[in-house]
């Protein structure tokens, strides 16, 4: 799309000269030769940027500042000033207005204030869709996310839910699995019955059978009544087994028997009771290496897991990110009674561009603990762990390192001869996952060994910077498209982009 300017000066040389370059560079520009024409013309159409004489004949360059906002809040705004207005300028920065330039302008400074500014007004356009889309999944008992990766998902529960197929819920803490599990059961035709929920992990491991089969009177030392137990409760229902693989091995056979003939026994008891229930289980291991390591038994794995829903980390759908921090700072704003909050742009550009290695459930208590400690609405900057904070996994790097052909130097690791017959690009028939293994081999076994009392280069940190200059090189600078080839929501991008000074590099 076309980007629009609008340029507000009482002087026609300069009107025509800032015309005519901003339409060399595709901007569809209108001008206006006072501030009255100008606000008629912002109440009628919506522009990208707006340049405007600080000194105008009619309306105060600083109350121009002020009314465009009232009527385009969005829209940046660059000042162009005569030489010796600082404190004007200062008094329009504090007013709204994005920067300012000298007369006479330099057009290649202009150029990149525009662009940066354009670029902003797109990252704001975007959080708002974003928020606008709070409502979209909230028929998913609580779900927040807009990604492809969870659309995924819902189109899964929409067609597993009312079926009693057994469910087994992947992924790792704080992704929200319980959220998920909570949705099978709510969309299911067992909605209006019991949902029983246990964690497995957290079940002492001498009475975890009782505590899932129930006992009888007397069954043991402490036995003082009958007991019904969790499977018993979930008759009709469903019932979640939260880390599944944490159940003692010997009892998983007792679980199988269950599923399989659909009857059970309270301990001390040998008389079967029928149950019918639907099983969701979850766990944040990787089943096969639990099967391996002998805590899950491969055919209890097979019985639990007709349908398996895998939800992605955080990292990995950052494009959520917004969505659920809005969707936080709602809930915490009314349990903490704080009116009308909301977050800076620099407490957006921290969110986008920290790893959040606690999934949801870090971003949440973060949130938290803003809203705690803000003052007054708005909250200006986030409590992340500065050791942590904008640094990238290495799933990550297999995501985003979409390459065809690498000519960068990584520290002291020399990646650029990649031309020879036997290199690895070459290679045929790799897949995306086998040319990330190579890749990654290829600059582990030329990293120096570590030398005592040197620090070693974070290598991550340097993939990221060579990866997004070469993305934007082979976009030839447009952010949007280099964002699209890498798999990024765009203000990541952006904020990968001034960590590493990216910006002089291209």
């Amino acid at each position: 799309m076309t980007n629009k300017a609008l340029i507000i000066d009482d002087d026609k040389t300069t009107l025509d000269l800032l015309k005519f370059q901003l339409e060399a560079e595709k901007f569809a520009v209108t001008t206006a030769d006072c501030g009255a024409k100008g606000l008629n013309f912002v109440k009628e159409n919506e522009y990208d940027i707006i340049l405007t004489d600080l000194n105008l004949p009619d309306i105060n360059g600083i109350e121009m500042v002020r009314r465009i906002k009232e009527i385009a809040p969005e829209t940046e705004i660059i000042m162009i000033t005569g030489f010796g207005s600082t404190e004007k300028v200062i008094e329009a920065t504090k007013a709204g207005a994005f920067h300012f330039i000298e007369k006479p302008v330099e057009f290649d400074e202009l150029f990149l204030l525009i662009e940066k500014a354009v670029e902003r007004k797109q990252q704001t356009a975007e959080i708002r869709e974003l928020r606008n889309k709070l409502s979209s999944p909230s028929s998913y008992e609580g779900i927040i996310g807009g990604s492809r990766s969870m659309q995924n998902i819902y189109e899964i529960i929409d067609s597993v839910a009312e079926s009693d197929a057994n469910i087994l819920i992947l992924g790792e803490s704080g992704t929200g699995k319980e959220v998920i599990a909570n949705a099978v059961h709510y969309k299911s035709h067992r909605s209006k019955k019991s949902f029983v929920k246990v964690n497995c992990s957290a079940l002492p491991k001498d009475l975890i059978e009782s505590q899932l089969f129930g006992h009888i009177k007397g069954s043991f030392t402490g036995a003082v009544n009958d007991k019904i137990g969790f499977i018993g409760q979930a008759n009709g229902g469903s019932i979640l087994l939260d880390e599944i693989g944490e159940m003692p091995v010997d009892l998983q056979p007792k679980l199988l028997r269950v599923l399989q003939e659909k009857i059970y026994y309270r301990v001390g008891s040998d008389k079967p009771q029928e149950v019918d229930f639907r099983l969701i289980s979850a766990t944040n291991k990787n089943p096969f290496e639990s099967i391996q390591a002998g805590n899950l038994r491969e055919d209890l794995y097979y019985r639990i897991n007709t349908i398996e829903i895998k939800i992605p980390p955080l990292r990995e759908r950052m494009e959520d990110v917004p969505m659920l921090a809005e969707h936080f700072l709602q809930i915490y704003a009314d349990k903490y009674k704080r009116q009308d909050p909301e977050f800076s742009q620099h407490a957006y550009d921290q969110m986008l561009n920290y790893n959040w290695r606690g999934n949801v459930r870090e971003l949440q208590h973060v949130i938290e603990r803003a809203v705690l400690l803000s003052k007054g609405g708005r909250i200006t900057n986030l409590d992340v762990p500065k050791n942590l904070d904008n640094t990238i996994s290495f799933a990550d790097i297999k995501k985003e390192l979409s390459v065809s052909q690498t000519t960068s130097n990584v520290g002291t690791i020399e990646t650029s001869n990649y031309t020879n017959g036997n290199n690895l690009l070459n290679k045929q028939n790799l897949s995306d996952e086998e040319l990330f293994e190579e890749v990654g081999k290829f600059i582990v076994e030329r990293l120096p060994e570590p030398t005592d009392g040197v620090e070693q280069k974070d290598i991550f940190n340097e993939i990221e910077n060579v990866v997004v200059i070469a993305a934007l090189k082979r976009t030839k600078g447009n952010k949007q498209a280099a964002a699209n080839l890498l798999g990024l929501y765009r203000p990541r991008l952006y904020g990968m982009i001034k960590r590493h000074n990216i910006d002089e590099k291209v």
